[in-house]
């Protein structure tokens, strides 16, 4: 199983839903400035973002490099596809990377992503991510924490220094034979300073503003436009 696979395995124990609501309604409110007939959702999870852009009108596509997720959004109905986005061909008005999908990324990583972003994106189209600050590495995701269920158990232990995350994630499933499977895998997420957003080839950063989600101003919302350069 995948790192990515046993993070979607275990995202019910990990008590985001509330977060995850609020991130969703920031980026409907940010994305009703637009005209906005097209959308692709990059790390879509489990579609439920675009299953509610689809409500509104808007024309959705969800990829996500988790095949446990993208089987989720296809239950759903949703167009889903579990491709990296070098690979996606067509172009969008607008693109979304929701809930640190771009902290999953090296910088070197990050750089090529952005590139392929501006690609897929139709002129004046807009890109919106948001990343974890300092204070939400250092303060709020350091630690440990843990959650069951009757058939399950997650344990999670986060460690950050040199500006990377270390997440390990250990999940424990119930066999029929009360016996327990144990599944575990390590998570790394990176700091990005915010100067590695400005003076990109294909994007200009346009809007920064911090969000509360756990705490205080624990991560920034990122806007940019497609450019010309």
């Amino acid at each position: 199983m995948t790192n990515l696979d046993l993070y979607a395995r275990a995202q019910h124990l990990l008590a985001i839903e509330e977060a995850t609501k609020i991130l969703h309604d920031i980026y409907r409110s940010q994305l009703k400035n637009y005209n906005i007939k097209t959308l692709l959702d990059v790390g879509c999870g489990d579609g439920n973002f675009i299953q509610q852009l689809s409500s509104d009108g808007i024309k959705c596509k969800g990829i996500d490099l988790s095949k446990t997720m993208i089987d989720l959004s296809i239950s759903k109905g949703l167009d889903a596809e579990c491709i990296d986005i070098v690979d996606e061909n067509n172009k969008y008005d607008a693109i979304v990377a929701i809930f640190d999908v771009l902290n999953f990324m090296d910088k070197d990583s990050l750089l090529k992503f952005l590139d392929s972003v501006s690609n897929r994106l139709n002129k004046g189209g807009v890109f919106i991510a948001d990343i974890n600050t300092l204070f939400g590495f250092s303060e709020v995701a350091d630690g440990t924490m843990s959650n069951d269920t009757q058939n399950e158990f997650l344990s999670i232990d986060a460690v950050y220094e040199n500006e990377k995350l270390h997440t390990i994630l250990t999940l424990f499933e119930k066999n029929s034979d009360n016996t327990f499977t144990k599944h575990q895998n390590t998570i790394v997420q990176y700091f990005h300073k915010i100067k590695i957003f400005q003076n990109l080839k294909g994007l200009k950063l346009v809007e920064k503003s911090k969000i509360s989600l756990y705490a205080k101003d624990d991560k920034v919302l990122l806007k940019f436009i497609k450019s010309n350069k």
